[in-house]
Order: C-alpha cells, then sequence, then structure tokens
C-alpha cells in the first residue's frame, strides 16, 4: 500500500501518476494499471452525478464515493477531495469532515482547495495525523468568484503570490501539491522551489507528476479541457454496446437458450 512518504520520495525522482476515480469498479481499474494515487474528485459533480460546478457535492456525497473507492483500492495512495465550504469555515468542523474520510472512508489523505485561509488548517490537519494535499493556481470551486474557469498565474504579481502560497503549504506540512491551470514555467519554478511534489493538471511537463479526471483520460465525457487529452474512446464503446443490447432484445436475439434454463420438476405447475 502506498503512504505519502512514499510519494514525497517520488519528488524529483519517478514520475507521480494520479487519476480520480468515484466507484469500486473503475478504482479497481485504475488501481490495477499502477496509478500511484486515486483521487475522489469533488469532480464527480460534473463528471458524473450531473450538476454544471463541483460546488452542489456535499460531504456526505464525497465520503460515499471514497468508502466505495477506498474498498475496492489495494496499493494506490486514496485521496479524499474536500468539497465547497466543507473546510475553512470553522476549524471544528474543518477537522471533522476531513477526519471521517480517514476514519470512517478509508482514505489515506485529504485534498484542500487552498489559499491563505487553509495555512494554517493544513498545519493543524497534519498535526492530528492528516495528511494534506494541498491544491493551487485554478481552483475550481471558485468558479462563481471567477466567472468560470480561467488560467492562473499570467501576471508577475500572480505568479509570485501562487509561488508564496506554495512554499507556506510546504512548510505547513503538505505532503504534496496540486498545480492546475497554470503557466507550465511557473509551474516549473515552483517545482525547483520546493521539495513536496507537485502534481500537474494544465500545468505542463515539469511537475513531479500528472493528474487527470477519468472521464476525460479514458474519452467518456462528450468535451474535456484542451489541457486534457483523451487515451480511449470509453463512449463510443458504451453506445455500441448498449445499442446491440438493445437490438438484440428487440430482436428476440437476447436471452437465447444459453442464458436461461428450465426445470424439470415444475412440470406439473399449472
Amino acid at each position: 500500500m502506498a503512504t505519502v512518504r512514499d510519494l514525497r520520495a517520488k519528488a524529483g525522482e519517478e514520475p507521480i501518476t494520479m487519476l480520480t476515480a468515484y466507484d469500486a469498479p473503475t478504482a479497481e481499474i485504475v488501481d490495477e494499471a499502477g496509478v500511484d494515487v486515486v483521487l475522489v474528485g469533488d469532480s464527480v459533480g460534473n463528471a458524473r452525478l450531473g450538476y454544471e460546478t463541483t460546488v452542489p457535492v456535499t460531504v456526505d456525497g464525497i465520503a460515499h464515493h471514497v468508502g466505495a473507492v477506498s474498498r475496492a483500492v489495494e496499493d494506490a495512495l486514496v485521496v479524499a477531495d474536500m468539497p465547497f465550504l466543507s473546510f475553512g469555515v470553522d476549524e471544528k468542523d474543518s477537522l471533522e469532515n476531513a477526519g471521517r474520510m480517514l476514519k470512517e472512508e478509508g482514505a489515506h489523505a485529504v485534498k484542500l482547495e487552498s489559499g491563505p485561509h487553509t495555512v494554517d488548517l493544513t498545519e493543524k490537519m497534519v498535526q492530528l495525523g492528516i495528511p494534506v494535499m494541498a491544491h493551487l493556481g485554478l481552483t475550481p470551486q471558485r468558479v462563481n468568484q471567477y466567472g468560470g474557469y480561467p488560467r492562473q498565474g499570467t501576471d508577475q504579481d500572480e505568479a509570485e503570490r501562487i509561488l508564496d502560497l506554495a512554499r507556506a503549504h510546504e512548510d505547513a506540512g503538505a505532503f504534496s501539491l496540486v498545480l492546475e491551470h497554470v503557466p507550465s514555467n511557473l509551474a516549473a519554478e515552483i517545482t525547483e522551489a520546493i521539495d513536496i511534489p507537485t502534481i500537474g493538471i494544465g500545468a505542463g511537463p515539469h511537475c513531479d507528476g500528472q493528474v487527470l479526471v477519468l472521464t476525460d483520460a479514458v474519452g467518456l465525457s462528450e468535451w474535456s479541457p484542451s489541457f486534457s487529452k483523451q487515451f480511449g474512446n470509453v463512449r463510443e464503446e458504451m453506445e455500441t454496446a448498449v445499442g446491440d443490447y438493445v437490438a438484440a432484445v428487440d430482436s428476440g436475439e437476447f436471452p437465447a437458450e444459453e442464458h436461461s434454463h428450465e426445470e424439470a420438476d415444475l412440470d406439473d405447475l399449472y
């Protein structure tokens, strides 16, 4: 079983792979493929639950998915993505919500969409034994503040702010840092400046690792961000399989004789 210490040791040594998963069958596939980290992302909101954003995802909702994933994973590090307003409002609630993911649902760590307000909280969580993955750059829970999903760190002041926050979260005890939708040269500078591993999504090739939303990576979604890549076409495969099923039932081809059985002892029923 991977640990946060194992992940930290990979920084600058070997690439880190991270993918999202939201259910047991998918998590099993991801784990067996050798992915280092399985992120139970709040992206479940728009990737699987039909919401337009991640904002509506609840603590109970993410806990449900974290438990399913944890039960299926044997080797990868399982990280629970803490949803909007589940942390940073009240320290006691923040700690209880994050602790629940480890104590009740089997996660090994939590991820916080980070900012100045999460530095002290990160330190407190780590002191209590809750490993924290920080997340800077584009933080999707702020979609209503951003008015969309714009690239972050594109001017000098903003880039320096992100770098300062990266250092602050490392000092607070975060074991890794996700950098989302920032210029690749900024991601390279941050990766060089801190000792904990950086994991990029839309942040270029210079991070210590990469993360994608699974539905984008396998081609299940109709649309994916420009910084993503589809490594398969699962949507097309599913459409073909479901279409073939409907056609087989309509034609009477399914179920065939081999898909059912008769019980001789029932011949006398009336």
